[in-house]
């Protein structure tokens, strides 16, 4: 019920820090003791008894912040009792105006305006009973109080809420702050899989060509077997090499200097091509159309595109195979379409052909593009993206 929600707690006590207990006895304290000189000057002989219920009537404020409509009923209620036993002449102003105020700061405002009304007509009807003709000199000063002890309450209960909102704001910003960077950390950590995946998997694949092709070499011409473990080793170093790089921009608080290079693009097409013909895979590149200012995420993408189609021809191809690449510059857009004969394949093509595939069509989709990968009806693979040049990352 409604009602019932009023008198429940509004703070527990455990969750109370000490400082505030200690205020709460020296307030209970001040607002007993100003009973004393209330009661005297108002009286020649004042009752001890009158005193002393004024000042236990204040006892019930220890507990206001807990249950504060609860302890103004109480506070209300012991002095009507005290002023009704002296014809009107003994009250606790203070404790009244103290207890009204927690009911305002800490409870909705319908029912510090409720508590209002409870205080404001016995104030008004004791003093046309006992006050006499000038009632109202005292009718406007006591509600002036009343209305001064009710404002402040209000004004604590929307500062504390206004703080609160402050508060939650900053921790619901903090926590938006908290979930970005984990999705910009996990999109950064998707990015450089692809990347040390397209490097390794690439140059790894070309030694490993290289390896067989000097091997087979070796006995029949060994010169021919050392030239193709020279470039065996200079495949791996420059895998050593893109690795370190990619590896030193991780590393917080060091910086690569010099061994920064810009990111691969259209225009070492014809340095991968050498190097993956040097592996024994004969490929061609045809380029149509006139190239626009492509940018550079496109101009990687295409890149590292080709490079992973010719790597998965190098490893499933087998000997003989031929690829071809070609790029279609169109308004708008980029075609680019990579096959292989799989002439030296020792079987046939299927679905797919590794994780390789997964990296491609996610740089693509990047840039609103799309990408089609799979075996061709004549044998071999076909690999064929679009790609957008007139738009930023998706």
């Amino acid at each position: 019920m409604p009602s019932m929600g009023l008198l429940r707690p509004a703070r527990y006590p455990a969750h109370r820090a000490a400082g505030r207990w200690v205020f709460d006895v020296l307030v209970t304290v001040a607002a007993a003791a100003s009973a004393v000189p209330a009661v005297i000057h108002t009286h020649e002989r004042p009752q001890t008894l009158v005193i002393v219920v004024l000042a236990l009537g204040a006892a019930p404020l220890l507990a206001r912040r807990i249950r504060p409509v609860r302890v103004f009923g109480a506070v209300l209620a012991v002095n009507l009792a005290a002023g009704l036993a002296v014809h009107g002449h003994a009250f606790n102003g203070a404790a009244l105006l103290i207890a009204l105020y927690t009911v305002a700061a800490m409870r909705p405002r319908r029912v510090a305006l409720a508590c209002t009304a409870l205080l404001e007509l016995p104030v008004v009807a004791g003093l046309l009973a006992f006050a006499g003709g000038t009632w109202w000199y005292d009718a406007i000063f006591a509600s002036g109080l009343v209305a001064a002890a009710v404002g402040l309450g209000l004004y604590s209960a929307t500062r504390r809420a206004y703080l609160a909102e402050l508060r939650d704001r900053a921790d619901r910003l903090e926590r938006e702050r908290d979930h970005q960077g984990a999705l910009a950390a996990a999109a950064e950590r998707t990015r450089i899989a692809r990347e040390m995946h397209d490097i390794v998997a690439h140059h790894l694949t070309v030694m490993v060509t290289l390896s067989e092709a000097a091997i087979a070499a070796s006995a029949a011409s060994p010169e021919r077997a050392t030239d193709v473990m020279r470039k065996v080793s200079a495949t791996g170093r420059r895998a050593l090499a893109d690795t370190r790089r990619l590896l030193g921009v991780l590393r917080p608080g060091q910086d690569p200097g010099e061994d920064l290079q810009p990111v691969p693009g259209l225009a070492q097409l014809d340095t991968l091509i050498e190097q993956v013909r040097s592996a024994g895979l004969d490929t061609t590149l045809e380029i149509r159309g006139a190239a626009p200012d492509v940018p550079a995420g496109v101009q990687l993408t295409a890149y590292r595109l080709v490079q992973e189609a010719l790597t998965n021809t190098l490893k499933h191809g087998g000997t003989g195979a031929r690829a071809s690449v070609r790029l279609r510059f169109q308004p708008g857009e980029l075609r680019v379409d990579i096959d292989d004969d799989g002439a030296g394949a020792t079987a046939p093509a299927t679905a797919s052909r590794g994780s390789g595939l997964i990296g491609m069509r996610e740089r693509v989709h990047a840039y609103g593009g799309d990408v089609q990968a799979g075996p061709r009806p004549a044998g071999g693979w076909k690999v064929s993206a679009q790609l957008h040049l007139d738009g930023d990352a998706a």
